[in-house]
């Protein structure tokens, strides 16, 4: 496979010497996968897996799309983690990405890479932007725009640039345009969301005229752009924004609680002029809501909201079942009953195993950082909190690796236990994230479903915990 990629590589960088604005003629999306986490990855598109690709034992892959033509605008691919990618007829890109570092390390090559190149460089630009203007929302107003109109002038600056130097398509300039744009929206509406905050700020601070210009420019059913990341995370934003100022006089800002959701999904049913991003963004916000919430009504209304503004039979479906797991994970319900496998490779059921106030927690051999950090942190919070028992389940299937990697490691085999079925157990036990754990008493009851052992509130809750 590495051959035929060189061979395609090369052939391509030939043609494209010669290429024009618009091109024709086969397609082909190809790479390596450095530190593979699985043997494929997922293409898709608009949202909706298209194929999912085998990696060869040198964990290259090569993609081929059967119909040219329609291959054309942005596409996602997933190895773990994903990114997007803009793709036209013609086009033979070749992506080399390690997981390790996996944004950071991407990069293209092959027809079409500049343009990837090009937009991988304004995400990673955007992602530092974000994080360095933390610090500048205490600024006034007036000052955080002006900072903004200062970093669009030079990804303006540099879009034109490009231009100049390549000549993209109309289609990719008008989307590198949109990412800087919406990217820019996007720092104005977190700059909103922490401002709103503080009532004293509120009441005590005035607004640029046209700080809020750009709202009145949005396009709410860009049928191109329902899935391209800058577009879909500012109107999420926004719609929080939105959705606050209906109940500020009822009840703090609480994008986790009902009436925020609640709220916010009306306004994108009023003002969403696309259907599928419409459901899109219920689906999302619904889903949200009940992996966080401890309350079965309001669960269950949520359930009944979505089918009242979302007309996707999938989404009812999804949701339902969602609904149902999560609600059997509320304080007071018994633990899911599912089946472990221990270190003697042994089977148990997890009811079985609590001998004392426990917390569950869950890692992955795909991330050594992760299982290292999270076994390190046990080891903090067991020493302070002796009154818990910690037990780590692996998420894995594979039991010798996951075995040898306990022993390895030097944890404690008594507290390490393998998921038997994972698929069930990742449905009834609601596992979106590595970073969950439950805190349960010893007759199985729980207390919490859904805390994260690195969150600051975590010693809070195991305080308000000793005692039950």
């Amino acid at each position: 496979m590495t051959k035929y990629l060189l061979f395609l590589l090369t052939a391509s960088i030939l043609f494209s010497c010669n290429s024009k604005k618009e091109r024709s003629g086969e397609t082909y999306f190809g790479g390596e996968i450095v530190n593979p986490k699985t043997s494929y990855i997922i293409l898709s598109k608009d949202g909706v897996p298209i194929d999912s690709v085998a990696l060869e034992e040198d964990n290259t892959f090569l993609y081929k799309f059967k119909d040219p033509e329609p291959a054309r605008g942005i596409y996602t691919f997933q190895h773990n983690e994903f990114q997007m990618f803009y793709l036209q007829p013609g086009d033979s890109l070749m992506v080399r990405v390690n997981t390790m570092d996996f944004d950071e390390s991407l990069h293209y090559s092959g027809i079409g890479a500049k343009n990837n190149n090009f937009l991988i460089k304004l995400f990673l630009q955007n992602e530092a932007e974000v994080k360095l203007l933390a610090n500048d929302y205490l600024l006034s107003p007036k000052e955080f725009s002006e900072n903004l109109k200062s970093l669009e002038a030079e990804h303006t600056k540099e879009l034109k640039q490009f231009v100049e130097k390549n000549d993209p398509s109309e289609e990719f300039i008008k989307i590198a345009a949109s990412n800087i744009k919406y990217n820019e929206y996007i720092k104005k509406e977190l700059y909103t969301a922490v401002f709103n905050q503080n009532p004293e700020r509120v009441a005590n601070t005035s607004f640029p005229k046209d700080f809020y210009d750009y709202r009145s420019d949005i396009d709410l059913g860009n049928n191109k752009l329902r899935t391209y990341y800058p577009y879909y995370r500012f109107l999420d934003l926004y719609f929080d924004n939105l959705a606050y100022k209906r109940y500020s006089d009822e009840a703090p800002r609480d994008r986790s609680s009902f009436i925020h959701k609640r709220e916010k999904i009306i306004l994108i049913d009023s003002l969403i002029t696309n259907d599928s991003l419409k459901n899109s963004l219920i689906r999302r916000n619904a889903r949200k809501y009940l992996l966080s919430t401890k309350d079965p009504v309001n669960g269950r209304k949520m359930v009944e909201i979505l089918k009242k503004y979302d007309d996707n039979p999938i989404h009812h479906k999804e949701i339902q079942k969602l609904a149902q797991a999560t609600i059997k994970l509320t304080p007071g319900q018994l633990v899911p009953n599912v089946l472990l496998v221990n270190s003697n490779n042994e089977a148990k059921q997890l009811q079985e195993i609590l001998t004392q106030r426990t917390v569950l927690y869950f890692w992955t051999m795909e991330s050594v950082t992760h299982f290292t950090d999270i076994h390190t942190k046990v080891a903090e919070l067991s020493s302070k909190y002796p009154e818990f028992e910690f037990i780590g389940i692996n998420t894995d299937t594979h039991y010798k690796k996951w075995l040898k990697t306990v022993k390895t490691s030097g944890f404690n085999k008594e507290k390490e236990y393998q998921l038997e079925d994972i698929e069930n157990a990742e449905r009834r036990l609601v596992l979106t994230s590595n970073n969950k754990a439950l805190i349960i008493k010893k007759n199985g009851e729980i207390l919490e479903s859904n805390t994260n052992l690195f969150s600051p509130d975590i010693e809070k809750q195991l305080l308000e915990f000793l005692n039950l």
